[in-house]
């Protein structure tokens, strides 16, 4: 008999919690999920491609294109031609992109913070260091080869 449930038993209904608070915050900036993820993928510097923005927030290329439309048309990112290569568009975030993904990041981590005043400061802390290693490793790791 196990000590503990398996993983994604404990973190999948925790994962439906956290999704569903940020639903509404989302929402209130203008903005889906998807669309968030775009944001907080584009940092200081351009993205090169869209399939680069794509694989480094998990998402399959084509299914983002309406969203990164949604997102140029409402002047919250850019699309520029690479000077390198004019075929390639740089994607980059907008002044306004920044102000509408860090009033939604802020909301979102009030919501956190409030989850997270549940646990004692020293389990909070490396409850973050254990998830921040983790996901960090995710993309890279093969359960049964450790």
């Amino acid at each position: 008999m196990p000590d503990r449930p398996d993983l994604a038993a404990m973190t999948v209904p925790l994962t439906r919690t956290l999704i569903a608070a940020e639903t509404p915050i989302l929402r209130e900036h203008g903005l889906s999920m998807w669309a968030y993820a775009v944001l907080l993928g584009l940092d200081d510097r351009p993205v090169r491609t869209q399939a680069a923005l794509a694989e480094s927030i998990g998402a399959d290329k084509t299914r983002i294109i309406r969203v990164l439309d949604d997102l140029q048309r409402r002047g919250l990112i850019e699309r520029s031609p690479d000077p390198a290569d004019r075929r390639v568009r740089l994607l980059s975030i907008t002044p306004e992109g920044r102000r509408v993904r860090d009033g939604a990041q802020a909301g979102i981590r009030r919501m956190e913070e409030a989850l997270l005043a549940r646990l004692p400061d020293e389990d909070r802390a490396a409850f973050l260091r254990a998830l921040r290693v983790l996901s960090a490793q995710a993309p890279q790791v093969n359960p049964i080869d450790p």
